[in-house]
């Protein structure tokens, strides 16, 4: 069985932590104009599009339940690899591009301890491009049964906000989830030296499924 074959639990989705200050006013105001406009049908010009934004921010903010895979290091994100690069200090980076439609939570590749959690701030240009990596962005490492690893949450031009869900010294579970993106954005993950990336650019991954070594 492919690290790619079990994913998806149906029936067992939920809304993400931290999305309530976005999606809260929006239900709302979707639910105040449609009894409007029942009075008045001019409300409906309101009503139906604040709908459609509503059922729209609810799919964006979905997080499923994940059957993790059976690699040692597991895809942080939904979305595709955008690149394959390999780092001066014989690690390797691998850079998922995760856009509005995909999922916006994130998990942990590896079990282990949260060791570090920094804020770095910065721009928003669009997460595919190549200076997207001075944008907004969230720096991870893990303490686990590889060394350190470390993994970084970029917001994009649309996704400015990140919302970690774990502080410095928690114990992680693979696959766990560790934080949400708004939005479409972009997560990095360093692989260890001597460790051979299982996925290539242009893959589509899973997050807490896909494996990205060939452990």
């Amino acid at each position: 069985m492919s690290h790619d074959s079990v994913s998806h639990q149906p029936g067992r989705v939920r809304l993400a932590r931290g999305v309530s200050p976005w999606l809260l006013p929006t239900v709302a105001a979707a639910a105040v104009t449609s009894l409007l406009s029942r009075r008045d049908r001019r409300w409906a010009l309101a009503a139906v599009p604040l709908t459609a934004l509503t059922g729209g921010m609810l799919w964006f903010f979905r997080d499923p339940e994940r059957t993790p895979g059976t690699a040692r290091i597991l895809s942080p994100a939904d979305g595709v690899v955008q690149s394959i690069d390999p780092w001066p200090d014989g690690r390797t980076r691998v850079a998922i591009f995760m856009s509005p439609l995909d999922v916006h939570v994130n998990r942990a590749p590896l079990a282990g301890t949260v060791t570090s959690i920094e804020h770095v701030a910065g721009g928003f240009v669009p997460a595919f491009n190549k200076d997207s990596d001075k944008n907004e962005r969230v720096v991870w490492h893990l303490d686990t049964e590889l060394g350190d690893i470390e993994m970084v949450q970029i917001a994009g031009a649309v996704a400015r906000r990140i919302i970690p869900y774990l502080t410095v010294g928690a114990k992680v579970a693979r696959a766990e989830r560790v934080g949400l993106i708004r939005l479409g954005s972009r997560v990095d993950v360093y692989l260890p030296e001597g460790i051979e990336p299982a996925v290539s650019v242009g893959q589509r991954t899973v997050a807490g499924v896909t494996g990205l070594d060939h452990g």
